[in-house]
């Protein structure tokens, strides 16, 4: 087993960890997480082939739908509501 697959694992279960948090707590782990999925899949990808780089940005653009929505809607200016 590969570095970047091994390290992959342990994302997947720091991010499960954090969502088993209460919402309060998600903040810094989420974020933190946020910023290393993207240089996880450049890692993987580099390593095991471009197919595995797709199929891991769409299932983090799946897991961080909101998170991305929002930063995208803040980004171009627009009111976001946060939910209560």
């Amino acid at each position: 087993m590969s570095w970047p697959v091994i390290i992959g694992c342990l994302w997947v279960f720091a991010a499960t960890a954090t969502a088993m948090l209460p919402m309060r707590r998600q903040f810094a782990p989420g974020i933190t997480l946020l910023i290393a999925a993207p240089l996880l899949i450049i890692w993987m990808s580099s390593v095991h082939g471009w197919g595995i780089g797709v199929f891991a940005l769409f299932a983090f653009v799946s897991m961080f739908r909101n998170p991305l929505r929002y930063f995208w809607k803040r980004a171009r200016g627009e009111h976001v509501e946060i939910p209560k």
